[in-house]
């Protein structure tokens, strides 16, 4: 078959009928096209056939034949690309191609019919209505395709090879040539494919390999504990092969009774997901730290692990309020669905052996651990390790650690003496790669004669399938004062797929319900609901906050109505611990007049990478052209993992230690002009204690926690349809308290992205199960549903850049506060619309028009 792409003429074989997303990709190279969903749904794969946009996952390639057909790279240099990279209308930049391709078209059109007019919202949200971006890019990519519309990207500026942008490697990004995990081929490339459960609960007696080689993963005990879990794995020079050969896999399972309803497994019945204290061990975590606090196992239940303060005082004070002045104590159960993580680069590991190292390159965002943990795991000295992850499609908190395709990759690659590429399916990261638990919360709130927070009792199950190590009601010790608390956290097991950390573990969902029995006590109280807040508590960096929030117009203005469409505003806040990496390293060597900034730290879209740049020029007072940032290398010096919102604070003060380093060592004053004679200067840099010392005196996991806490406050309006029981958010103002922001546009585009995730948490993310087999039904992004650029709201985010002025540089993280409170804030907008209160999450429309009783 014969068709143009790009411009140039290609002939491909197409006698196994494949689909053009994999001529695109694996036969042409154009790796620009990424497939994600498979199913015509997330848009990653759109290219254009002469012309009009089509997603190649569902397009034959056939159908190519005689036709033209434009990828991402035919659109180097085009309005829309620059535009994107102008505007930083991208994060991890996995959907950013797709994206780029379909406004490019849509540019088209609409210049035709409006010549260079800037399009509105609506108009941008119709045209890239197919497209999926996890990371919630929606407002910049907003700004930019108007932009390109309007004709401000027609031009590079003159004279420049390469203008400057918001974010270093947003160019590559934009016109595809950024090569992720995914991307990549060696010579003599095997695909791995791994063999999973089909059952619940069984022991495997045996595993027949036949006439394939395989590598077994099961667990030490032979028991698998969900369906999905991995078995083994094989590996074959395509994927279409190596299923053929997984399927020739022979294991014998003797199937056991599995628990599979979380409220039977909290009431004790049902056979044990973990048969003695060994298991237990190896549950994995859903939390940052797994079992930190202790607690006793009953069953199927572990817990409580308590954070009380003054627990019998808080109890004793609530049951006095429930019988002396009952309008004045808040109780309720509430619920949250498992949220699935979802990033749309799959997990994935190419592995190779070379000469007795092991080399990885890997979708992670702990490159620094996961040579370190492969080096104990395979038996090699650490120096023998190298992981690489250049690029990374989004994480958010499920690209931690040792994960099963890093194994599966590393033991097929040393089985067959050729690299090995294993990449989960998307069905795969849905059923195993990481979920936020679902929970059940019971909570009891009073307040005092005063109005004045006087007890607060929280117990929450977590739901986390074979994991363990929820901390929701944990994090309600540090909101409100001092007044005494019962917190008390469960972990209820079944013979479901794991969890793992997402974004804020426990934030969001302990939110969901204080936040809620916060604004209900406030409309008991006849007080206003940021009025409460701010009287509750404490924390002067939120009081700024609160200040703003009550003088907003969106806060202040007409609100409610008794039609069909009924509008309300919500108040939610939250606060977030300052997680840092003490022992973070910045290397800087002069290379041919150019400094090159290294740290084994990865860029998963949160900006790591352009933040490294720019603090290191700006420390050394160079033009950024004189300084180069690479990342995502194992074997430079220490980096962080990029989890706990601890990736800049530990980055900025490092990096600025190693410019002064350089700058000493260079003599001082304007070192431009000595850098093209100090090839080969190398110093390195080290992150420096806080002036104020650290909140404890020893680190947890390599992890310090420093002193102070971020604070977010949100403000949102939404709009709701009590005939169809849809709930659309129109508005919503993000207060953020994280001191010094060292890089606004970054920031911002994080910021916003957080609340477009709240967003899907509050309104459509249900992760489901099958409660008869414990198969996940949600496997597909058609059934698991997460927002798309229709769905985003209008988003402002306002910085308040004080408190945090002992810490050097003098700012903290924020990709975590920034999403703790929306689901929270939409709810208390439902509920100031409609007058009815969401216990359940998400706010679907069946139970909101069973709460209206409609």
């Amino acid at each position: 078959m014969e068709f143009e792409v790009n411009g140039a003429r290609r002939a491909v074989d197409v006698d196994d009928d494949p689909a053009a997303v994999e001529v695109v990709r694996d036969r042409l190279g154009l790796t620009g096209t990424k497939l994600v969903c498979a199913g015509g749904v997330c848009g990653a794969c759109t290219i254009q056939v002469d012309g009009e946009p089509r997603v190649s996952c569902l397009t034959p390639a056939v159908a190519l034949a005689g036709r033209r057909v434009t990828t991402v790279e035919g659109l180097s240099g085009h309005p829309v690309a620059r535009a994107f990279a102008g505007e930083d209308a991208l994060q991890c930049g996995y959907c950013t191609p797709g994206f780029v391709v379909e406004a490019a078209a849509f540019l088209e059109r609409w210049r035709a019919a409006h010549g260079r007019t800037r399009p509105g919202r609506e108009h941008i949200a119709d045209a890239l209505a197919g497209h999926l971006c996890r990371c919630g890019a929606y407002e910049r990519i907003f700004s930019a395709v108007a932009a390109a519309c309007a004709g401000d990207y027609d031009t590079a500026p003159a004279g420049a090879q390469r203008p400057t942008v918001p974010r270093t490697e947003a160019p590559e990004k934009a016109d595809g040539s950024a090569r992720y995990t995914t991307d990549l081929r060696p010579e003599g490339l095997l695909e791995g494919v791994i063999i999973r459960s089909p059952h619940a609960h069984a022991h495997v007696r045996s595993l027949e390999a036949g006439d394939v080689p395989l590598v077994p993963l099961l667990p030490p005990d032979g028991v698998v504990r969900y369906v999905g879990q991995p078995v083994a794995a094989v590996a074959a020079p395509d994927r279409a092969a190596a299923r053929a050969a997984a399927e020739r896999v022979a294991i014998d399972y003797e199937v056991l009774p599995a628990a599979l309803d979380a409220r039977g497994a909290r009431a004790g019945e049902g056979p044990l997901v973990y048969e003695d204290k060994a298991a237990r061990k190896r549950a994995p975590g859903s939390g940052e730290s797994p079992q930190l606090l202790p607690a006793r196992w009953r069953g199927n239940l572990r817990g409580p692990s308590a954070m009380s303060k003054r627990p019998a005082t808080a109890v004793r004070r609530i049951t006095e309020a429930r019988a002396r002045n009952p309008e004045r104590v808040v109780e309720g159960v509430f619920t949250t669905a498992a949220q699935t993580h979802t990033p749309l680069e799959p997990h994935a590991c190419l592995a190779q052996w070379i000469d007795g190292s092991l080399h990885l390159e890997v979708s992670t965002q702990s490159v620094k651990q996961v040579a370190e943990l492969a080096a104990e795991r395979f038996g090699v000295p650490v120096d023998k390790v190298v992981a690489r992850a250049v690029h990374v499609g989004g994480g958010f908190g499920c690209k931690m650690g040792l994960t099963s395709e890093v194994v599966a990759a590393v033991e097929l690659a040393r089985l067959h003496g050729a690299p090995v590429r294993v990449v989960l399916d998307r069905d795969e990261e849905l059923t195993d790669g990481g979920y936020r638990p679902g929970t059940r919360i019971r909570l009891a709130m009073a307040a005092d004669e005063a109005g004045d927070l006087s007890a607060l009792a929280m117990d929450a199950d977590s739901d986390g399938g074979v994991s363990v190590g929820g901390t929701v009601a944990a994090l309600a010790r540090f909101m409100y004062g001092k007044a005494p608390r019962r917190l008390r956290d469960f972990d209820t097991l079944t013979h479901r797929p794991p969890g793992a950390p997402f974004r804020g573990p426990g934030g969001p969902t302990m939110c969901w319900a204080l936040e809620q029995a916060v604004d209900e006590m406030a409309h008991r109280l006849g007080q206003d609901p940021i009025a409460l807040r701010r009287r509750w508590d404490g924390n002067l960096k939120r009081h700024a906050l609160y200040d703003r929030a009550a003088s907003l117009p969106l806060w202040v203005g007409p609100r409610g109505g008794t039609g069909r469409y009924r509008r309300g505003v919500g108040v939610a806040a939250a606060n977030w611990m300052y997680f840092l990496d003490p022992v973070t390293e910045v290397e800087l060597t002069v290379d041919n007049g150019v400094v090159v900034a290294r740290c084994a730290v990865q860029d998963m879209g949160t900006g790591s990478r352009t933040v490294l740049h720019r603090a290191v020029a700006e420390g050394l007072g160079v033009p950024e052209d004189r300084v180069r940032a690479e990342v995502g290398r194992s074997d430079a010096v220490h980096g962080p993992t990029s989890g706990g919102s601890r990736t800049t604070p530990s980055l900025v003060p490092a990096a600025a230690d190693a410019a002064a380093r350089l700058r000493d060592a260079l003599g001082g004053g304007d070192i431009t002009a000595r850098l093209d004679a100090a090839h080969g200067v190398r110093v390195t840099g080290r992150r420096p204690r806080d002036s104020r010392g650290f909140a404890l005196p020893f680190t947890l996991g390599g992890v310090a926690i420093g002193r102070g806490f971020t604070g977010s406050v949100q403000v949102a309006e939404v709009e709701v349809d009590t005939r169809l029981g849809r709930v659309r958010p129109l508005r919503v103002w993000s207060g953020i308290s994280a001191g010094r922001i060292h890089e606004d546009r970054l920031a911002r585009s994080q910021c916003e992205g957080a609340v477009v995730q709240g967003i899907g948490y509050a309104l459509y993310e249900e992760r489901r199960t099958d409660p008869a087999t414990g198969r996940v039904l949600t496997e597909n992004l058609e059934d698991y549903r997460i927002p798309g650029i229709g769905d985003t709201p209008e988003i402002t985010v306002h910085f308040h850049q004080e408190g945090f002025e002992h810490v050097p540089g003098g700012g903290v993280g924020l990709g975590e506060i920034a999403t703790l409170p929306t689901a929270a804030c939409l709810a208390n907008a439902v509920h100031d619309a409609t007058g009815w209160r969401p216990y359940d999450m998400p706010i679907r429309p069946d139970r909101l028009l069973e709460g209206l009783g409609t």
